[in-house]
C-alpha cells in the first residue's frame, strides 16, 4: 500500500468513527426523558420505543406456602387434563389460583366479560351480575359488555372497585336462532371498535346463567373452549355436528376432538376477533346459500376448533346444567344454567 492509499484508508476510518459517534449521541439525546412507560425525545423528532415497559413493574404479593408439585404423583388421574395437542383441559385440582393470580396480577390484565340480553332475556342480568361479582375473576380489572335492544332495563348492580358495566346498544331480531347466529358478528364488530383498546382478553358466555363458584384466570389463554355438558363423556360419532356437507359448518363423521359449548368461549381480543370474524362470514355464507346450521353459532364454531385448536379447554364444572345431576368427577359447579321456561322466554 501506497503512502497515499494508507492516508486516504486512515480519512475513511475517521469519518466512520466520527458517523458512529454521532449516531451513538443523537440516541442517548433520544432516551434522555423517561415518562414512567415509555422513553421520549426532547429532540423536533420522536424516538419513543413501540412497547409498554408495564410488564418489567415488580408486582410483589404476599407469600403462601403451598405444596410441591409431585412429578409422579398427577394431581388427577380420573380425567383427562391433556389434549394430544398439549392444551390443558381445567378441572379443580389442576392449578393453584395462588400462583396464577399472582402471575396475572404482574401483567396488571383487564378482562372483558360479554353477554346478550335481547328481549326478555333482560330479566337474567341481575343475577347474572350478582354472581359474577361474587366469583368471576375476583380482585381483577373487569369491563361487563352488555349487549341489548333493551339498554334501559339494564340494572343498577354494585360493583367492586375497577368493574364497569358497558351498555351496548344491539339489535334485535324477531327469531331466537339469528339472534343467536348474530352474535359472533356483534363481537367481532366491537371487538375491533373498542374492545381491543379497553381489554387484554375477552370471555363470552350466556346471560341465562349464574355463577356458583370461583372462575378466575385459570381459564385465560390464548383461545379457549368449553366442554359441553351433555357430551363430553360420548363419543365423536354422537356428537351433534352440523353433517351436511352444504354447509360452512360441515364436520365428517370420524372427525373431531370434543363438542364445545357455544355458551362460553374466549382468549385474547385479537385471537376472539378472529374467531367469531370467520365464525361470521361462514354463517353469511350459508345464508347466502339458503342453509343453517344445525345448532347455528355453535356449530360454527366446533368447525373453527376443529381447524385451529383451542390452546386451554374448560371441563364442564364452567358450564353445567344441574338437570344432568352431579357426576362423580364433578367436584365444582362454577357456572350452571338458571331453570327456565324456553318457549316463554324465547317468545
Amino acid at each position: 500500500m501506497s503512502k497515499q492509499q494508507w492516508i486516504n484508508a486512515l480519512r475513511k476510518r475517521k469519518y466512520q468513527a466520527f458517523i458512529l459517534v454521532f449516531l451513538s449521541f443523537v440516541l442517548l439525546l433520544c432516551w434522555y426523558n423517561y415518562d414512567g412507560n415509555s422513553w421520549t425525545s426532547s429532540l423536533p423528532f420522536s424516538c419513543k420505543l413501540n412497547y409498554d415497559l408495564n410488564f418489567l413493574q415488580d408486582v410483589r404479593l404476599q407469600r403462601k406456602n403451598y405444596s410441591q408439585p409431585d412429578t409422579m404423583n398427577p394431581p388427577r388421574t380420573d380425567v383427562l387434563v391433556m389434549t394430544p395437542w398439549l392444551a390443558p383441559i381445567i378441572w379443580d385440582g389442576t392449578f393453584n389460583i395462588y400462583i396464577l393470580n399472582q402471575q396475572f396480577k404482574q401483567r396488571d390484565v383487564r378482562i372483558g366479560l360479554t353477554v346478550f340480553a335481547i328481549k326478555k332475556y333482560v330479566v337474567f342480568l341481575q343475577l347474572f351480575l350478582e354472581t359474577a361479582e361474587k366469583f368471576f375473576m375476583i380482585g381483577h380489572k373487569v369491563n361487563y359488555y352488555i349487549m341489548t335492544d333493551r339498554p334501559k332495563d339494564v340494572p343498577n348492580v354494585t360493583l367492586a372497585e375497577g368493574r364497569r358495566v358497558v351498555v351496548l346498544k344491539i339489535q334485535s331480531y324477531a327469531r331466537w336462532q339469528d339472534v343467536c347466529m348474530r352474535r359472533m358478528e356483534m363481537i367481532s364488530l366491537f371487538t375491533k371498535e373498542r374492545f381491543i383498546q379497553e381489554v387484554d382478553y375477552l370471555v363470552c358466555v350466556d346471560v341465562d346463567m349464574r355463577f356458583s363458584d370461583h372462575v378466575g384466570v385459570e381459564i385465560l389463554s390464548d383461545i379457549f373452549g368449553t366442554l359441553h355438558p351433555r357430551f363430553y363423556r360420548r363419543q365423536r360419532q354422537h356428537f351433534t355436528y352440523e353433517r351436511r356437507p352444504a354447509s360452512q359448518a360441515y364436520i365428517a363423521f370420524g372427525e373431531g376432538d370434543f363438542y364445545y359449548a357455544g355458551g362460553f368461549f374466549g382468549g385474547t381480543v385479537d385471537e376472539v376477533y378472529k374467531l367469531t370474524n370467520q365464525c361470521h362470514n361462514a354463517i353469511m355464507t350459508d345464508k347466502a346459500n339458503s342453509i343453517e346450521a344445525l345448532w347455528h353459532d355453535e356449530s360454527h364454531l366446533n368447525k373453527y376448533f376443529l381447524n385451529h385448536k383451542p390452546t386451554k379447554i374448560l371441563s364442564p364444572e364452567y358450564l353445567w346444567d344441574n338437570s344432568l345431576g352431579v357426576p362423580e368427577v364433578l367436584r365444582k359447579r362454577r357456572f350452571v344454567a338458571v331453570p327456565k321456561n324456553y318457549a316463554q322466554i324465547r317468545n
